[in-house]
């Protein structure tokens, strides 16, 4: 949804109203800029505060002062940056969020400044980002707001800092990452009695307000292509699947595109093979790699990005029905290989074979990522704070986990080995679609790859990271949106202009 907030950049000025933000280290020294804001009186203030309330400056702590003496501001943040070496890795997003989370739902200024502090025009970006993200809410389906929520009333932030007009440009950039993510996670918090594979693909297809080449390919279609494997696992659904494929172009012309490819399975109740009550209800996030894909194709398209990129994302709902597709069956996927179906609930491995084969037919692309909600086995792995990471290219794996590094979207190389492959050899078929509980991400993996051929190609299992996940300074939301900064990151390192 919107995101509640509003954000503007201004010199540094004593003027103004609301609440007043400053920032010190764990020796509680204040940068000029904020010492010209508080004055000599509004200094002592702090000082004496932080005496009383044992406030020690801490990394990501706060001191409020409501009403403070001599301060021209109807309440005053004290924010802790911590010692030297937590103020030399400041995470400027994180630092975003946890400030916006201060003042959440009241106007404030921000003074950007601290003794030693050497803030670039994208670092001021980056922490307006973070506060992005932090406002972000989804109560749409509400009809009661509780007084004392979060951003009940919206909240207003000005920056100030030298610089601010520089700082103002770098973040129309960070605020398109910031409209990409709020899409995805829109999309994964949507019931799925709202978001069917028909609405979903309505929503992409707004991309091309953007400048975005969308086409949707519908049931009729996706027969005529044969996407075998796909289709099986739509077969119970009386919601019809969707194929949307998203174009955007501002690179060189010609120039071979990236892929990213996203699972969108908008409601999973395991089909046949169904899964247990509990927890079922969390299963409408399975098309968080999707809702990335296409908000990572938002966030390009908003800053004009320099670079071909193409976004691919199968849309389906599997069921349990009549005419579903069941354990034993045997379907044939877009490339002709075969497949054994043993588990029902091993559906988006299916999704992914026939769009990743499509895509590399159709589009030629340099190199295919992949983000899927795939297995509950990286889970148990990893835990809800980092993917999944396989690949067949170093180079590509390396990009990956250095972009996560930079956005603090972690990921963690899994290994693909020759045994994974032989797992899902099958008695009747090609291959089948499960090899059994042990290394269940693995096999899964290595199931994809059977599709990729020569590609660079690289899965990232966002299971554990996409829903439901480790709420943090950024992100208070069930759908964390996780993936579109990574992604953006990514192409902005390694793709763009290039």
């Amino acid at each position: 949804m919107a995101d509640g907030i509003t954000i503007t950049f201004a010199p540094v000025s004593r003027a103004g109203g609301g609440d007043l933000v400053v920032f010190v280290g764990d020796d509680l020294a204040l940068g000029q800029a904020a010492r010209e804001v508080l004055g000599t009186a509004g200094a002592d203030l702090v000082a004496r505060a932080a005496a009383s309330e044992q406030f020690r400056g801490r990394h990501l702590t706060a001191l409020s002062l409501p009403a403070p003496a001599g301060v021209e501001a109807d309440r005053l943040v004290v924010v802790g940056l911590g010692s030297d070496k937590d103020r030399a890795k400041i995470e400027w997003p994180v630092l975003g969020g946890f400030t916006a989370g201060k003042v959440s739902g009241r106007t404030a200024r921000v003074v950007l400044d601290w003794p030693g502090a050497a803030l670039s025009a994208r670092d001021a970006a980056d922490f307006a980002l973070g506060a992005r993200l932090r406002a972000y809410t989804f109560d749409r389906y509400k009809t009661k707001k509780k007084p004392d929520a979060e951003d009940k009333t919206g909240s207003t932030l000005t920056l100030m800092l030298a610089g601010h007009a520089e700082a103002e440009t770098a973040a129309g950039e960070t605020r398109a990452v910031a409209e990409g993510v709020t899409l995805a996670r829109d999309l994964i918090n949507e019931p799925p009695n709202v978001l069917s594979p028909a609405e979903f693909a309505a929503r992409a297809a707004e991309l091309a307000k953007l400048g975005v080449a969308v086409e949707v390919l519908e049931p009729a279609r996706l027969r005529e292509l044969n996407f075998g494997a796909l289709l099986a696992v739509a077969q119970g659904s009386v919601r019809e699947p969707r194929v949307v494929m998203m174009r955007w172009n501002g690179g060189r012309p010609g120039e071979a595109p990236l892929a990213l490819i996203g699972k969108g399975v908008v409601f999973d109740s395991g089909g046949v093979s169904i899964k247990s009550a509990g927890g079922m209800e969390d299963m409408k996030g399975d098309m968080g790699g999707a809702a990335a894909v296409v908000g990572t194709l938002h966030a390009l398209a908003a800053r004009k990005a320099k670079v071909n990129v193409v976004g691919a994302i199968g849309i389906v709902e599997n069921m349990p029905d009549g005419a579903s597709y069941r354990p034993s069956d045997i379907v044939t996927s877009m490339s002709g290989q075969t497949i054994e179906v043993i588990n029902t609930d091993a559906e988006g491995r299916l999704v992914l074979a026939d769009v990743i084969w499509h895509v590399q037919q159709t589009e030629k692309p340099k190199a295919i990522i992949d983000l899927a909600t795939l297995t509950g086995a990286i889970i148990v792995a990893l835990g809800q704070d980092i993917a999944g990471l396989f690949s067949n290219d170093d180079d590509l794996a390396a990009k990956i986990t250095a972009a996560g590094e930079a956005t603090a979207e972690k990921v963690w190389r899994m290994p693909l080995i020759p045994a994974y492959d032989k797992a899902i050899d099958s008695k009747f078929a090609d291959m089948k679609n499960t090899g059994g509980r042990h290394g269940g991400a693995a096999t899964a993996a290595a199931f994809i790859k059977r599709y990729v051929n020569d590609t660079p190609w690289a899965h990232l299992d966002i299971a554990g990271v996409g829903m439901s996940s480790t709420p943090n300074e950024i992100n208070r939301s069930w759908g964390a949106g996780w993936g579109v900064r990574l992604l953006d990151r990514l192409v902005r390192d390694n793709y763009e202009g290039r």
